[in-house]
């Protein structure tokens, strides 16, 4: 990615901050805001946004507010205002006393519209939505540029001050029907920026509205309320995504035609992408509400809600961000890069337990029956205030699978036929017998165990290849294990040329639940949300629909850090 950083290590917005300081705009303040849609639950793109914004306040002794743009009641539920203020808040975001709506501007919204109505520069029209759209033309390509023709003049746009006046009153008070007229602002149809070309302020909606209620039937568009919204606030650096670029002038116009309190100044940085899902709520909404996935937090889902059940933690998130840094330039990253500070982060903090998702079930034949000891077991290596913590030993165990073949190629250390191993924390095993089921299937294995080796070395000096993790059979919790892959088969499947068939991307393979798990028993009684590192398997996440008596764990990232990894090769 493009490096845009000064010698002091600012970014471009944040120079641009430190000049308007410096030069007493805004006579030195900062604010910032987010402003979401709640038509959603938000994703890893809007947190990017969501932590510049915050941290640019902080950085310079600002404040930072979080905003509601509620101007579209048909797609806004109360849910989706309450999921992102939690989403925004566990982000560590802190909005304090700063909690707004656009629909708590929509009378001062209405007077503006009726200013400009007044000056004549807003003006009542007929055409239905399909025919603004076409009055005010289209962008073609010749050759390699882009040409925006000149758009047609909307017949009622000449219509005198008080029949707008009076029509636009008219629809307020419910007289016409949905889509029959709309407001629009009278700039100039042959503008090369399509915003400027007669844009809709408002438009008729007999819809109810999540905060007022049906105190409202025109509703204002987001172009109109955004701008004018930040004003009202005294922000005074909106920081926005690229797609806001061609907008900017439209809201500078506003701006200017209007007795607003505050300027603000937009500043646009570049969206970054991630590679094998999608980051428009448009298409997030579709996959739930067709069912190709469990919910918004689904933790196949790139939301914020769906990260946090798959055991993502604020941290990890504010760190990939952090390193991502801001930029003009827009790119996808990969998720190695994202699960790469994920791990540093979990490694770090959580705490390590046996589990075994795929068992084999080893007998030790020469450990005395129906006895039990306890093992000291590290919760935390990298902790080393973590202490330890006593797990069972007993004469039956399960290991993972993979951990046995009966006939191993070279450079497969761990247990086969005649060979020995250690079991982390206990005892040197060797296998003596292999027993299968009748389709010659491997059901178990009888082991002996060198109780000379309590704790894993042997006093002869004997040394072995391979440690297994393992869990006493007779203890364990029985627990089912969500193992997540990417959400899609394809880096991008919103690819211009795979964008209509999309959906014929989802990986299949994207979630393997196994229900017949075996983990040690200090996870029984786990919250949900809790994190811990199944040692040797990665690192896990107590779901929201674990019992006490069936815990659920979800798959939030593999021990491998391939970004890590590649990083040291390159």
């Amino acid at each position: 990615m493009e490096n845009t950083k000064d010698r002091e290590g600012k970014d471009f917005i944040r120079r641009i901050v430190s000049e308007d300081i410096a030069t007493g705009k805004n006579d030195g303040r900062v604010h910032t805001r987010w402003p979401p849609e709640p038509n959603g639950y938000i994703h890893i793109g809007h947190a990017m946004s969501i932590l510049l914004n915050y941290s640019v306040a902080q950085e310079f002794g600002g404040h930072f507010n979080l905003r509601f743009d509620d101007t579209n009641p048909a797609k806004e539920e109360v849910e989706f205002v309450e999921a992102i203020q939690r989403d925004v808040a566990w982000l560590g975001a802190d909005w304090e006393d700063r909690l707004y709506f656009a629909s708590g501007y929509f009378e001062q919204l209405c007077d503006w519209a009726i200013h400009l109505i007044r000056e004549g520069k807003a003006y009542v029209c007929d055409l239905t939505a399909e025919q603004i759209s076409e009055y005010r033309g289209t962008a073609i390509r010749d050759g390699n540029r882009m040409m925006t023709p000149p758009g047609v003049d909307s017949p009622y746009r000449d219509r005198m001050v008080e029949e707008n006046l009076d029509l636009f009153n008219r629809m307020r008070a419910g007289e016409f029907a949905d889509g029959s007229k709309t407001l629009r602002a009278k700039i100039d149809m042959s503008h090369p920026n399509l915003n400027m070309r007669d844009p809709v302020l408002y438009r008729i909606m007999h819809v109810e509205h999540h905060r007022t209620g049906d105190t409202w039937c025109i509703y204002p568009t987001y172009d109109w309320t955004h701008g004018q919204s930040d004003a009202i606030e005294g922000i005074t650096h909106s920081l926005c995504t690229l797609e806001f670029e061609n907008h900017r002038p439209l809201y500078d116009w506003f701006i200017e035609n209007l007795p607003v309190p505050h300027r603000p100044r937009q500043i646009e940085f570049a969206a970054v992408g991630i590679g094998y899902t999608v980051m428009s709520k448009r298409y997030l909404r579709q996959l739930v509400e067709e069912a190709h996935v469990r919910g918004w937090d689904d933790p196949r889902m790139p939301t914020v809600a769906g990260m946090r059940r798959r055991g993502y933690t604020p941290k990890a998130i504010r760190a990939f961000v952090k390193g991502i840094g801001v930029t003009k330039v827009e790119g996808t990253i990969e998720m190695a890069f994202l699960e790469h500070h994920l791990r540093q982060d979990l490694n770090a903090r959580a705490p390590r337990i046996m589990g075994v998702i795929n068992p084999l079930k080893v007998v030790l034949t020469n450990y005395p029956e129906d006895h039990t000891e306890m093992v000291d077991a590290v919760n935390n290596p990298e902790d080393p205030e973590a202490g330890t913590r006593e797990v069972p030993f007993s004469r039956e165990l399960y290991i993972e699978r993979e951990d046995f073949m009966e006939e191993p190629p070279k450079k497969f250390y761990r247990l086969a036929p005649g060979r020995e191993v250690r079991l982390r924390y206990g005892y040197f095993i060797r296998c003596e017998d292999v027993v299968k089921d009748a389709d010659g299937n491997v059901i178990e294995l009888q082991c002996t165990y060198d109780p000379e080796t309590r704790g894993g070395s042997a006093p002869d000096g004997r040394k072995v290849k391979a440690t297994l993790h393992w869990v006493s059979a007779s203890h364990a919790v029985q627990t089912e294990v969500r193992l997540y892959d990417h959400l899609f088969d394809i880096e991008n499947p919103m690819s211009p040329e795979d964008e209509k068939t999309w959906l014929e991307h989802l990986n299949p393979d994207s979630v393997e639940v196994r229900e017949c798990c075996w983990v040690e028993p200090s996870l029984r009684g786990a919250a949900p949300g809790t994190r811990y590192q199944l040692e040797r398997l990665g690192y896990f996440c107590v779901d929201l629909d674990s019992t006490l008596d069936r815990p659920v764990l979800n798959r939030t990232v593999t021990l491998r850090d391939s970004w890590k990894k590649a990083q040291r090769k390159a």
